[in-house]
């Protein structure tokens, strides 16, 4: 019995060692996988949560009033961003001129009078607007060299001068071009200068004495033809328009219709030849609708329909008349 009992006591007390060696060895796995993996783990977690040198250095160094100075920039910038995406700019800078002026027109800076000289063509409202100048604009902050410029675009303006004299006078000094001619190309009319500069469109019947050039080129090259024109007052009088061929050689209309063709080259014999036919033959008087010049050693004159029909006949009639007589 004791024996046995002995045995029981023997296997009793070799279980807790047992238990003892196997937390140890838990315990052995615990701290290296602590100190192993898992810790390498944990500390890339804690870089990434930690903040960078830079953030710290700032936090640690930037005064406040600096960080309340960049999220002002921020968002001033944000809503610059805005403006310029939504095409609001020139409105802005419209609104920010509108605000200086109001300012500068309340300390004594307002546009009062304003001189205008070299007018001509152009009314004083619509010289004011080529230039940008309004009933806001103030003279302090008026850029005559902007409204020189913006005046200077105008096709109307050769030359402009643009004076300020304080407190509020604005000087204008303009040199205009002059309405040469009016120039007809696909079937639109325009105003033009002697240079060939467009004007405008013609609209208006203050211009209705111009002389008239037709054609593509004619606007750069209506000012010597029409000068050498000129010259010859017998043509020139009964001209309604010039035309401009092939950009090479001039064509006459005259008010009755007839055609002349000129040549290219020797336009000025071929216009006082002209002037001496009328003269001595009454040419631009007779049923023609069209006079050739183009060939240098011969004239070609066509007849009208009417004309030819009765030169015809007079043919029949003389050569019946001859054979009447055999």
């Amino acid at each position: 019995m004791d024996g046995a009992g002995r045995s029981r006591r023997s296997r009793g007390s070799a279980e807790p060692k047992t238990d003892l060696k196997a937390a140890a060895i838990g315990a052995a796995v615990l701290l290296r996988e602590y100190f192993g993996f898992d810790r390498k783990r944990a500390k890339a977690r804690a870089d990434r949560e930690t903040p960078s040198r830079a953030i710290l250095w700032l936090e640690r160094y930037t005064p406040r009033r600096a960080v309340l100075t960049l999220t002002l920039l921020t968002l001033l910038g944000s809503a610059a961003l805005g403006v310029v995406k939504g095409g609001h700019v020139d409105a802005v800078l419209a609104q920010l001129a509108d605000g200086r002026n109001a300012l500068a027109n309340s300390a004594g800076f307002r546009i009062t009078s304003v001189v205008i000289n070299g007018r001509r063509q152009l009314s004083q409202d619509e010289v004011l607007g080529i230039g940008g100048v309004n009933g806001r604009s103030s003279l302090l902050f008026l850029d005559a060299a902007t409204v020189r410029d913006k005046l200077k675009a105008n096709p109307w303006i050769a030359d402009a001068t643009v004076q300020k004299f304080y407190p509020g006078q604005l000087q204008i000094d303009l040199v205009e071009r002059t309405a040469f001619a009016l120039w007809q190309q696909d079937g639109r009319l325009a105003v033009i200068a002697d240079d060939g500069a467009v004007l405008e469109p013609y609209v208006s019947r203050r211009f209705v004495s111009l002389p008239l050039v037709v054609g593509k080129g004619a606007q750069t090259r209506a000012r010597d033809f029409l000068a050498l024109l000129a010259r010859y007052p017998q043509v020139h009088s009964v001209t309604k328009a010039a035309i401009f061929v092939g950009e090479r050689r001039w064509n006459l209309r005259l008010k009755d219709g007839l055609d002349i063709r000129l040549p290219e080259n020797d336009v000025g014999n071929a216009l006082a030849a002209l002037s001496k036919l009328d003269k001595e033959d009454k040419l631009f008087s007779r049923d023609i609708v069209a006079v050739d010049m183009r060939l240098p050693d011969r004239l070609t004159v066509q007849l009208s329909e009417d004309a030819a029909k009765a030169r015809e006949e007079l043919f029949k009639d003389k050569k019946k008349k001859k054979a009447g007589d055999a």
